[in-house]
């Protein structure tokens, strides 16, 4: 009989890192109180993983293997560095927060510090224009150019503004903590912002081979939820809700080889109706409270769309209405845009390309692939199909995501087929 293949961990490794290592990261951030070393710590620490567990085998719990074994080789990188001498106390004091012999109590603290290091990102004496880009890129691992493609900036000048944010904390001593009560609400735009960020990145990611990171989206759902428990503010609810309704949504969102099924040609069977009801639910809940804001508007869209049993079906008029309300309370350029497209399901073709067009000649959303696309899907339908062309074109010299640029040349080569 041939022996047992060799032990591999490398994969539940890479898994563990997918799912976990923003939350092992938290945790070291609050035990070190620096973000460098904590970041070199977990690399080094799963690292050590890799080499000793092909011999050991996973432990029982290895988040809390890796959390521990990364506060040793944070002591050890200072050591390193020649500053353990005047650090040693405050470090040693921070890491017995976590104990390996109380596993439970351990799990507990790491799942709470992934929120506590969002609030501390969100502290009031960060710049606004700060506090969001490095929570992005500190608590949920986002790339600088994935930030900065959210925020429609350039990667340096995002670079820049998270370095800053980081000497901030460092400077000012922000400390590691979810703030009481009382001080939550100064605070929960910026969190709101970032968790809704990071979902948007999980449900369409920015660029890369594949159309989803579910890692991501199911990471701001859970700290939504958690964050809801703290705090049962209305927006908190409408911003669940919002995401449980997109959610619900993911498996029939791209066929088996990963391209995209948009919205009207999506099977509904395949939609998760247990997190429609839920969405709806808060949904209802968020607005009955009158204290609503833009999460519960746009997940009120979401819902109408969720409750449509077919494309034709869905209540355009609502849609538009409840876009109205909107744009009112949250100006933007992507708002209008959508609004757009509902109006040009409502009221026809022409009537969205006219305010598409608008948009577009003041100078926003030139960069914007979505923008043109829109423009160049309203175009066909309107027969123009050289002008369409060119603006698929655009759409694809913008995109970044693979899943998207398959789906607009898709687009381009059925327009050359019609013209």
């Amino acid at each position: 009989m041939c022996d047992d293949p060799p032990f591999e961990p490398g994969k539940q490794i890479e898994d563990l890192y997918q799912t976990e290592s923003r939350r092992i990261f938290a945790t070291l951030v609050r035990l070190v109180r620096d973000f460098d070393h904590a970041e070199e710590a977990m690399h080094e620490a799963f690292a050590a993983a890799l080499e000793q567990w092909s011999e050991s085998g996973i432990p029982q719990n290895p988040v809390s293997w890796l959390v521990s074994t990364g506060r040793f080789k944070a002591i050890d990188i200072i050591r390193r560095r020649k500053l353990f001498a005047e650090k040693q106390t405050e470090v040693i004091a921070r890491i017995e927060a976590i104990d390996e012999s109380n596993t439970v109590q351990s799990q507990r603290e790491i799942a709470d510090d992934t929120l506590r290091l969002i609030f501390t990102c969100c502290h009031p004496a960060i710049d606004p224009t700060i506090q969001v880009p490095l929570t992005l890129r500190e608590v949920c691992g986002m790339t600088t150019e994935e930030i900065a493609s959210a925020f429609l900036t350039k990667p340096a000048t995002m670079a820049q503004r998270i370095v800053r944010g980081k000497a901030k904390i460092r400077d000012a001593n922000i400390p590691y903590i979810i703030p009481q009560l009382s001080d939550l609400p100064e605070r929960l735009d910026a969190v709101l912002s970032v968790i809704y960020l990071v979902f948007n990145e999980g449900y369409s990611a920015s660029a890369g081979e594949t159309l989803t990171r579910t890692d991501l989206s199911n990471e701001a759902i859970r700290l939504a939820r958690q964050l809801f428990e703290l705090l049962p503010d209305p927006e908190v609810a409408g911003l669940l809700a919002l995401m449980l309704l997109h959610e619900s949504r993911r498996k029939a969102r791209q066929t088996l080889t990963g391209d995209i099924i948009l919205l009207e040609d999506q099977d509904r069977t395949l939609w998760n109706r247990d997190l429609i009801t839920e969405g709806n639910q808060l949904v209802e809940q968020s607005l009955s409270s009158g204290r609503f804001g833009i999460y519960t508007i746009q997940a009120a869209i979401s819902a109408v769309h969720a409750n449509a049993e077919t494309s034709a079906e869905t209540d355009w008029t609502q849609i538009v209405a409840l876009y109205d309300v909107l744009l009112r309370a949250n100006s933007s350029p992507v708002i209008e845009l959508n609004r757009a497209v509902a109006i040009a399901m409502r009221d026809g073709a022409e009537a969205g390309l006219k305010i598409i067009d608008t948009i577009l000649n003041r100078g926003e959303l030139n960069s914007y692939y979505l923008a043109h696309s829109a423009r160049g899907e309203l175009l066909r339908r309107l027969h123009q199909f050289s002008k369409a062309k060119d603006a698929f074109a655009l759409a694809l010299s913008l995109a970044k995501q693979e899943t998207d640029r398959r789906f607009l040349t898709r687009k381009l080569q059925e327009l050359e087929k019609t013209s």
